[in-house]
């Protein structure tokens, strides 16, 4: 009877996984660009284009500058979809296979190369924002907290995106999801006061998971009291990972079969 593999021979090729994504997106040059550059850009569009007709009782920078850092997180969780679509395609699943890799390594390797590929994003945006005058007053303890919880959010998206690209038939199907994490953070509190939005939108707006997580980073960066907001958040992140763990290795195990 053979043993089941230990913590150690589960880990050994996630890393080797993630260091093969990581290699990979150095090489996509135009994508790493792309995920960088939108949210600033998008952040400067917002600040210098429309800050100065949007009242919400501080300066716009500070207000929007969370939003941003989640739409920024979005963006480029997204783009796993496409990476492990592009996998399922090439073929190169059927050799990790014969090499004994299994579909969570694999797939773990994607999602870990994704955080990576964020934390950088979220830190020339996060600069940017302070370049054009994001003061946050946050402490030690806040700053952790506020980059535990978008760390768990980048997490909890990279394994849904992993599970979409598993689900879509081809990388260019599995690249519409992008345009749908997009625009999720529009109708929420990410860019204007959700009471300003019309009655009819505020039930979806106030109970979707990136509203409460921009709530948290909005009040945990400028050292304002957030409720249960960061609760919130973590139990829709860990609603999402729990399902999008599940649903993956099942549509691994029906893709490769």
């Amino acid at each position: 009877m053979s043993e089941s593999p230990g913590v150690a021979g589960l880990l050994a090729p996630a890393l080797t996984m993630t260091g093969r994504c990581v290699r990979l997106s150095r090489r996509d040059i135009d994508a790493v660009i792309t995920s960088m550059m939108l949210p600033v850009m998008l952040m400067l569009v917002f600040v210098y284009f429309f800050g100065g007709a949007i009242n919400t009782g501080t300066e716009y920078v500070n207000y929007v500058a969370p939003g941003i850092l989640v739409l920024c997180a979005a963006f480029g969780s997204s783009g796993t979809a496409v990476r492990v679509s592009e996998d399922m395609k090439g073929g190169i699943i059927d050799r990790f296979r014969s090499l004994d890799v299994g579909g969570t390594s694999i797939l773990a390797g994607h999602v870990v190369a994704s955080t990576v590929r964020n934390l950088f994003s979220t830190a020339l945006v996060l600069g940017v924002g302070v370049l054009i005058g994001f003061r946050p007053s946050a402490s030690a303890a806040g700053w952790l907290a506020a980059g535990g919880v978008l760390m768990v959010f980048l997490v909890a998206l990279s394994w849904l995106s992993a599970a979409v690209g598993l689900l879509a038939k081809t990388p260019e199907a599995a690249a519409g999801f992008t345009f749908f994490m997009m625009f999720l953070p529009y109708p929420s509190s990410a860019f204007v006061p959700i009471e300003t939005m019309p009655g009819w939108l505020h039930g979806f707006a106030d109970h979707q998971p990136v509203t409460p997580l921009i709530e948290s980073l909005r009040g945990l960066l400028h050292a304002q009291p957030v409720g249960s907001a960061p609760w919130l958040a973590l139990a829709w992140c860990g609603g999402i990972l729990t399902v999008a763990v599940g649903v993956s290795g099942v549509l691994f195990r029906v893709r490769t079969r």
